[in-house]
């Protein structure tokens, strides 16, 4: 039996780890394919089959079943005879797909791509406020494309007149033969078109695309946080000789705000106030997106107590209502004192004399104890 041409590991090809969840697969594989996409490297025979390795990498591990097999036998789990009998790749749905987009029409067999392919699609992050997404915003954006040759209209003939390629005789591709096997690929010549151009067009050289900076306005709905993406279909790159454009997906990013922190629908702040409000109870103005509003601190009111406001939080693109704002209350020890108020804070402390003392601090109280009971378990 012929050896089998050693592989990469899958995890290793997209750079993730063995645990990676299906969203961190999806992310890694879009990161390889914008990568080495063959329409971002023309030309390129290491970015190409770098290109396929990835896809192959994620049409295994994004297939709950595949996985699991691939985790437990790795690549041994798809070849021949692998699975119970049954003949390759029993058991694996579409493992024949996956292996034929890779390495083209083994042995003469299947259809193989013709024709160009859709243009690349092209990534974009967008920084907002907490307030713009929140509320949703439009904003228009420059994006440094490859688009459609006006000159051409994207065919890349300067006449739209084209021929018949020479290397693959109008087929798409190329046969060629490696020790017994006869296999066919891509034309290089022609990428896959069958057809080449007469006259190149001036303005493209025959790509049928240029660079230009193009200028949209993208409508961000309101409620959107960090990671969410907007589509905007057509508005990637051309296709080259024509071909379909590819998509625009804008990523959004959410900047850290002075107030608020967001968890989801909710969201968090702190609220400082004074030793007597905290002791004495007191009402304070607190920020909401929506304007100020009184939060009520009840008497003897500790550090760290968390109030919660309901419906002023965050009403995201997904929710149907709008989560809570959560106010955690902060006693701030006062400074720069008048002589006055020190002679009154001095008086003020005078006051917690003896064992007596205790009954006002709960957690001093609870701290003392633990300490009393570290120290007997040292000592015994």
């Amino acid at each position: 039996m012929a050896a089998t041409m050693s592989k990469r590991d899958y995890y290793e090809v997209l750079g993730v780890a063995r645990e990676a969840s299906d969203e961190d697969l999806k992310k890694a594989y879009r990161r390889c394919a914008m990568k080495y996409h063959p329409d971002r490297n023309p030309g390129d025979h290491a970015a190409e089959a770098s290109f396929k390795e990835c896809k192959e990498a994620y049409e295994v591990l994004s297939d709950g079943s595949k996985r699991r097999m691939y985790d437990q036998h790795g690549h041994a789990a798809f070849e021949h005879g692998m699975g119970g009998g049954g003949g390759p790749g029993a058991g694996y749905a579409d493992m024949g797909d996956i292996f034929g987009d890779i390495f083209g029409n083994i042995f003469g067999g299947g259809t193989g791509a013709r024709g160009p392919r859709r243009g690349a699609d092209i990534g974009y992050v967008m920084e907002l406020s907490l307030e713009e997404a929140v509320g949703g915003i439009d904003r228009k954006i420059e994006i440094p494309t490859l688009d459609e040759c006006g000159s051409c209209k994207g065919s890349g003939s300067s006449d739209g007149k084209l021929e018949n390629c020479e290397t693959c005789h109008g087929r798409g591709q190329v046969r060629f033969q490696r020790g017994i096997f006869s296999m066919q690929q891509t034309c290089p010549h022609c990428g896959g078109r069958g057809k080449t151009i007469a006259s190149p067009c001036g303005d493209c050289h025959g790509q049928g695309r240029v660079e230009r900076t193009k200028t949209l306005q993208v409508k961000i709905p309101a409620g959107v946080d960090t990671g969410d993406r907007i589509r905007l279909t057509g508005e990637g790159e051309a296709g080259p000789a024509g071909a379909p454009p590819g998509d625009l997906y804008v990523e959004v990013r959410v900047r850290p705000h002075e107030i608020f922190e967001r968890d989801g629908d909710d969201l968090h702040c702190d609220v400082p106030i004074r030793i007597s409000q905290a002791a004495l109870g007191d009402s304070v103005r607190v920020p909401t997106l929506d304007g100020e509003v009184e939060l009520r601190i009840p008497a003897e009111t500790q550090t760290g107590k968390q109030f919660r406001l309901r419906d002023r939080g965050v009403k995201s693109v997904r929710s149907r209502s709008p989560g809570d704002l959560y106010c955690r209350v902060v006693v701030e020890t006062p400074v720069n004192l008048t002589t006055e108020q020190r002679e009154l804070l001095e008086q003020f402390e005078a006051t917690f004399v003896g064992d007596g003392a205790r009954k006002h601090s709960p957690r001093s109280s609870t701290f003392i104890d633990g300490v009393k009971g570290f120290w007997d378990r040292m000592t015994s």
